[in-house]
């Protein structure tokens, strides 16, 4: 029987999966905002086109967060089948989508700090970061921040949850493997039907009996066997 605690280490994982689909939708409904300001803010400047390359730097994040979620999704349902080796990858994929969300807060927290000025004639990432903020919606940075932490919450007792001791029986219980069939045992026949021995060999088929012979058979009807004939005359008869 499966442990609870299995059982919620895959739900956090499909929370987990929930909450990155949602981030990853309200980022792609944001990206036409996010390339506007980006392509002002490079206009007449070295980096001007640049802002292409944003777009795809972020379309390309929200594909692999996705695929992540896609891919944890999978490993759950076949966590909670029993089966060690997805919850090995459940362990190794986990770890790389906290050590994303870690980078990714890390970045958010930085990039509101920065407080410097542009190489050359480029603009300043403090004042992208202003427009950004002007063009977004308010609610978009808490509603983002507060997805990615819950999200690494989940993840992080997941992953916890599966390495405790009851995790360790119901991933290690014990296989049932084949065993050869033994010489002389009963196996089942067909169902509703006897079940048959093993033998060595093939079961013979019924022999004739030697020692009956031609004479043993029947004549055919109106006719008598040789040996029921008599060669002597009827003593009554003809002289």
């Amino acid at each position: 029987m499966r442990p609870g605690v299995v059982t919620i280490s895959s739900y956090l994982l499909i929370f987990y999966a929930v909450l990155t689909a949602i981030a990853v939708v309200v980022g792609l409904a944001t990206l036409g905002t996010l390339q506007d300001v980006y392509r002002e803010s490079f206009a007449g400047t070295d980096a001007e086109g640049a802002e292409g390359f944003v777009v795809l730097v972020a379309v390309a994040t929200s594909l692999v967060s996705l695929l992540f979620a896609v891919g944890l999704v999978v490993l759950a349902l076949l966590n909670n089948r029993g089966k060690n080796t997805p919850r090995i990858i459940t362990w190794v994929v986990g770890g790389i989508a906290l050590c994303c969300a870690g980078v990714g807060l890390a970045f958010s927290a930085a990039g509101s700090a920065v407080d410097g000025e542009g190489s050359g004639d480029v603009v300043s990432q403090e004042e992208i970061n202003r427009r950004l903020e002007e063009a977004l919606p308010s609610w978009y940075e808490p509603v983002t921040n507060l997805i990615t932490v819950l999200g690494a919450i989940a993840l992080l007792v997941a992953l916890i949850l599966l390495a405790l001791p009851k995790s360790n029986e119901f991933f290690r219980k014990p296989q049932q493997q084949w065993e050869p069939p033994v010489p002389g045992a009963v196996y089942p026949g067909t169902p509703g039907g006897p079940a048959y021995p093993m033998t060595p060999g093939q079961p013979g088929y019924p022999q004739a009996d030697p020692s009956s012979g031609s004479s043993g058979q029947s004549g055919s009807p109106g006719q008598s066997g040789s040996s029921g004939h008599s060669g002597s005359s009827d003593p009554g008869g003809e002289r």
